[in-house]
């Protein structure tokens, strides 16, 4: 029968073997714990036996009694050596999509001359030589049988593999998407140089975001090194006609502040993969002086020594291979960079030196 209205009948408490049972169950896990946390203070002595080495209790423990201490987590003291920087003795292929990797490489190194291949990803005329999504489509140049020979070369363990790719200098992108990713002149239309080239604009994320994509599904795509070059702004012609946009304001500060933007961009977008990062750099920029030249092309290129190498593995540099050019080269790096690797760009072949790295590209 049911009780008072809003009320359920009173049926007495639970059985008292349940209480119990809780009890128990709560005093086994304690007493687990309890074993695994005085596991660590377990030593035995010289027959062997354990016995509980609590640290409170241990302090004035007599040298020479046979117990041996258990170390804390974290006690162990690791030396991690990092591994030792290898030199490449590195061969440009030729400029263009790849068919047969085994003959190109064969021609370009007769005999196992060198052990890196150098290979255009992007080229200056706005060229891309692999299937990219980034790329506008009219720049994808690739042939058939072209990915699968591209496969063989990143396969190949004997064989330290570099993706060039040529960044600010493009004339295909810089006009199939002028609002996004071109330069442009003061007028409002696609910027051209002295040189009549026409350009990126640094200052714009999405040329800088097309060029970190293509650096980073070539480190995903398992190449060992990626190459950059023409990272500047342009220094030839009728600079003065140039909308810098954004960094108009603070030249040629500006300038420098977002080229130093764009390789930390790249750097970051890297970080995941194990590849190396570097930078073909004009012979001129190791001259200057100071955070920028003054004067020079160092002055509208946006490019500085200083703020470049320390972000960069490697700094290639055009040289003729001359020995006291070299130390000359080097030891303007190790100022501002210790840790950045010089590396020869020789238009002759031949090691300017046993056991250093460099570039033969005629």
């Amino acid at each position: 029968m049911g009780g008072p209205r809003g009320y359920s009948s009173y049926h007495g408490k639970g059985p008292k073997w349940k209480i119990l049972l809780a009890v128990l169950l709560v005093l086994v896990i304690l007493g687990a714990l309890a074993v695994i946390r005085l596991q660590k203070y377990v030593v035995y002595d010289d027959s062997d036996r354990p016995r509980l080495d609590l640290p409170q209790f241990s302090k004035d423990q007599p040298e020479g009694s046979g117990s041996t201490p258990v170390d804390e987590p974290g006690d162990a003291s690791f030396t991690i050596e990092e591994p030792e920087q290898r030199s490449v003795q590195a061969a440009a292929l030729p400029v263009g999509p790849l068919t047969d990797w085994k003959a190109v490489w064969a021609a370009v190194s007769p005999g196992g001359a060198y052990d890196a291949a150098v290979y255009t990803v992007k080229a200056a005329d706005g060229l891309v030589y692999i299937d990219s999504q980034a790329a506008p489509p009219s720049s994808v140049r690739t042939v058939e049988g072209s990915a699968a020979a591209l496969g063989d070369m990143l396969k190949d363990e004997a064989v330290y593999a570099v993706a060039k790719i040529a960044c600010f200098r493009d004339p295909v992108a810089s006009s199939a998407d002028l609002a996004g990713r071109g330069l442009k002149n003061t007028g409002g239309y696609v910027f051209y140089d002295g040189n009549n080239e026409r350009w990126l604009d640094p200052a714009k994320e999405g040329a800088r975001q097309y060029l970190v994509d293509l650096a980073t599904a070539c480190a995903a795509a398992g190449f060992d090194e990626i190459l950059l070059t023409d990272v500047s702004y342009p220094t030839v012609g009728k600079l003065n006609k140039i909308d810098y946009g954004p960094a108009a304001t603070g030249l040629p500060d500006s300038l420098r502040q977002g080229i130093n933007a764009f390789l930390t961009e790249m750097k970051a977008a890297l970080a995941e993969y194990d590849v190396k990062l570097s930078i073909l750099l004009p012979p001129e920029l190791f001259a200057s002086t100071g955070a920028l030249a003054a004067e020079g092309t160092a002055a509208v290129s946006g490019q500085s020594l200083e703020d470049i190498a320390p972000l960069m593995d490697r700094v290639y540099v055009s040289a003729s291979g001359d020995g006291t050019e070299l130390d000359s080269l080097r030891t303007r790096l190790a100022v501002v960079s210790k840790d950045t690797e010089l590396v020869p760009v020789l238009a002759q072949p031949g090691a300017p030196e046993d056991g250093v790295s460099y570039l033969i590209a005629p």
